[in-house]
């Protein structure tokens, strides 16, 4: 049984002015316990605002949210501000991009975890310290009752990582949303991070997606990879087979833009061309054929239906390798 069932969610930003701007288009996607979910792409692709729609963070005005986002059963967007408030942190964690702007530069880190502990399981103030020293120490934070009375500026980049994935932690949410968890962090710390997360997870049962652009990172981690490309699904599979056989041109493109330890000597990358912004809209044709190398003539004239093959779900008139299938599919 899913946990979390996300179906044809859809976000557009709306200025006064200019014309409406589909961030998120038509999404879907299921998350069981215990299961790691990856959404990848570029920045722009509309990963952020995904997981902030399904959190119901979200501006109110200039913003429309369409779908469904049903978290054991009950619809996350049709719950009023009060009830989402208690579901966060209780059911729903989330770690944010950049661990120093997510926290509050004026208020001890210990507070910060332990008001979690406070407003959802109604632990008195010592108690709630107590159990946010045990958190720090769990995610691997040295000396955690020093660390609870000092201030987010005199940890590293990398505590404040921990920290945040303390807080998101600390009333063992049902559902963990990692959102570039190891953006601006060196590469040891990374993977401690990473290897972090999968033991919560596998530990707790938790649910976790994992949001980013590096196909690197869902490499040793999650048990499936919806590649986002436009605001919409293009490629979904298993991390096996995503990694062994790309189907999409953008995965392929993604996968072959990461260098290899056993590449030759002096081979260079091989980058995609353009840009986000270098596209077309899905009522027109593919989003991606301005960049694509596979592009046909159906790539802009109309755009592709998701379809099916096997486990993998695809989107693309001319996949890497062979003919897409003709099965049709729900736009998943």
């Amino acid at each position: 049984m899913a946990l979390l069932e996300v179906r044809d969610l859809s976000v557009v930003f709306q200025r006064k002015g200019e014309d409406p701007f589909a961030a998120v288009d038509g999404i879907s996607f299921d998350v069981s316990p215990g299961q790691m979910v990856g959404l990848v792409g570029e920045s722009g692709c509309g990963k952020s605002v995904t997981s902030l729609a399904i959190m119901g963070l979200l501006p109110q005005r200039g913003v429309r949210v369409g779908g469904t986002v049903e978290f054991e059963g009950k619809d996350l967007l049709r719950l009023s501000d009060r009830e989402l408030a208690d579901r966060r942190g209780r059911d729903l964690g989330m770690v944010f991009q950049d661990p120093l702007s997510s926290v509050n530069p004026v208020i001890p880190i210990g507070v910060q975890v332990s008001e979690v502990l406070e407003r959802h399981e109604g632990l008195r103030r010592r108690e709630a310290a107590l159990r946010s020293a045990e958190l720090l120490e769990r995610v691997g934070i040295p000396d955690p009752g020093r660390r609870l009375k000092e201030y987010p500026h005199q940890l590293s980049g990398g505590m404040r990582q921990r920290a945040l994935i303390a807080m998101a932690l600390a009333c063992k949410p049902r559902l963990l949303i990692a959102d570039e968890p190891t953006t601006a962090l060196d590469v040891t710390i990374q993977a401690q991070i990473l290897s972090l997360l999968s033991e919560l997870v596998r530990d707790t049962g938790t649910a976790l997606i994992m949001i980013t652009h590096d196909l690197g990172v869902v490499a040793g981690m999650c048990d499936e990879v919806n590649v986002l490309y436009g605001g919409r699904i293009v490629e979904r599979a298993g991390r096996h087979e995503l990694f062994a056989e790309p189907r999409h041109p953008y995965t392929a493109g993604l996968l072959a833009s990461i260098p290899r330890l056993d590449a030759p000597r002096g081979e260079r990358l091989t980058p995609i061309r353009g840009s986000v912004a270098d596209n077309i809209p899905w009522a027109g044709g593919c989003a991606f054929a301005p960049r694509c190398p596979n592009a046909v003539d159906a790539c802009v004239e109309r755009g592709p239906e998701m379809t099916r093959e096997g486990e993998r779900l695809l989107r693309c008139h001319n996949p890497v390798g062979r003919p897409a299938p003709s099965e049709e599919v729900p736009a998943r």
